[in-house]
């Protein structure tokens, strides 16, 4: 299964972020995405106005937080759509032509989450601020003593296949979002694919968790939280798993 730009969307989460969120669109609309669409997460800026005049499709979350911005983008989608390519708005997710070629090849190969890992290379993990840093290293044990899984990073860039969507049965609206999407993914079986990318420092605007303690704490408490009831209610939730996977496109808000 391949990602041509024409059957992915770039999903961009967006909360007052009207400083940073055109250079993002453009960066992807560059790399050949025509549909690019941002979540407006009860913006209090003009983040959506701004978003809009860059080209993007913009949507409105009024609940704040991530996995309800990133529920909310998913809805609706054109049935052509195939992959989710989800993306901060902040600009430190970027690939290079040459980068997103290994994502079509882990895609073609028959992956079925691709994640970016900014870990791996010392560049980009030299750019990852020591909460950052923190809230991965607490991942990467916690998810290998109770999954048997080692991940790199927990990072906002990956792709999804859209098919597979419904199968994970994601409830996490707020910080775990991404946390519960890995784990699940682990749990039904998909195969996942790690690639090293490139991380970038913010390019304006400010951080809504990592850029200080008392954010990173909150979240870290959050993902903790989420993980514990993810591995208490392991074995019911394993003993109900779909048989087949559901079509594009089928989920229903929640």
């Amino acid at each position: 299964m391949e990602i041509p730009q024409n059957v992915a969307v770039v999903l961009v989460p967006a909360l007052n972020e009207e400083s940073v969120v055109a250079d993002t669109i453009s960066e992807w609309q560059r790399l050949g995405f025509p549909l690019v669409r941002v979540i407006d997460n009860a913006s209090t800026d003009n983040t959506a106005a701004v978003a809009r005049a860059a080209g993007a499709d913009v949507v409105h979350e009024p609940r704040r937080g991530y996995g309800a911005a990133a529920w909310t983008g998913l809805q609706g989608l054109p049935t052509a759509i195939e992959w989710v390519l989800f993306s901060s708005a902040d600009g430190s997710d970027a690939l290079e032509a040459t980068e997103l070629n290994s994502w079509i090849e882990a895609a073609e190969t028959g992956a079925h989450l691709i994640l970016g890992d900014r870990c791996s290379l010392p560049d980009s993990f030299a750019q990852l601020n020591p909460s950052q840093r923190y809230c991965s290293m607490v991942f990467h044990r916690v998810v290998h003593l109770g999954w048997g899984r080692r991940f790199t990073d927990v990072g906002s860039l990956r792709a999804l296949q859209l098919s597979r969507l419904s199968n994970l049965n994601l409830r996490d609206r707020g910080f775990g979002w991404n946390v519960e999407m890995q784990i699940r993914a682990v749990e039904c079986g998909l195969k996942i694919v790690e690639l090293p990318v490139r991380f970038l420092p913010r390019r304006g605007g400010d951080s809504k968790i990592s850029g200080n303690w008392k954010g990173t704490l909150r979240a870290t408490y959050q993902i903790l939280r989420l993980l514990h009831q993810l591995w208490w209610t392991r074995r019911s939730r394993l003993g109900a798993e779909p048989a087949t996977s559901p079509q594009p496109n089928s989920v229903s808000r929640k």
